[in-house]
């Protein structure tokens, strides 16, 4: 399971007051989790979830009913702590599954990752996307194998 940052603009009209802005807030930490503190506009909240939408559906319905507002999602992003989670859940942003794997360095240092994906796959995304993503999300060396 990954984990989300999930962004909500919970007064996208600009009309709450501070007061019930912080009435809000406390209804929310009483609604949902995962709630960062930021003194913005915009809410943060870090969930583990497999369904980013249905998360972010939620999260909304949940600062709409503290709120009392029309909140608009923003952008949602994911922490990464280089498992094999976060490498399936980049190739799931990309469409594709894979099987993932771990090599040991041969100077002892860190592990190397494979990923082993169908050749047919990288007919719709290239294979250089693909690994960079990777790479950046697990920040390891990645070594795509084809199948």
């Amino acid at each position: 399971m990954r984990t989300a940052v999930v962004r909500i603009d919970v007064d996208p009209d600009r009309i709450l007051t501070p007061a019930r802005r912080a009435a809000g807030l406390r209804a929310l930490r009483a609604d949902a989790t995962g709630l960062c503190e930021n003194p913005g506009v915009e809410l943060r909240f870090q969930v583990a979830t497999d369904d980013p939408a249905t998360t972010v559906r939620d999260l909304v319905d949940a600062c709409a009913r503290a709120f009392g507002t029309e909140p608009v999602p923003g952008t949602v992003t994911f922490l990464s702590r280089g498992t094999d989670d976060d490498a399936h859940g980049v190739l799931a942003g990309f469409g594709l599954t894979g099987d993932v794997g771990r090599l040991p360095d041969a100077a002892g240092g860190f592990d190397i990752v494979t990923v082993t994906l169908r050749e047919a796959d990288l007919a719709r995304v290239t294979e250089s996307r693909v690994l960079t993503a990777l790479e950046a999300a697990l920040n390891a060396e990645v070594r795509l194998l084809l199948r």
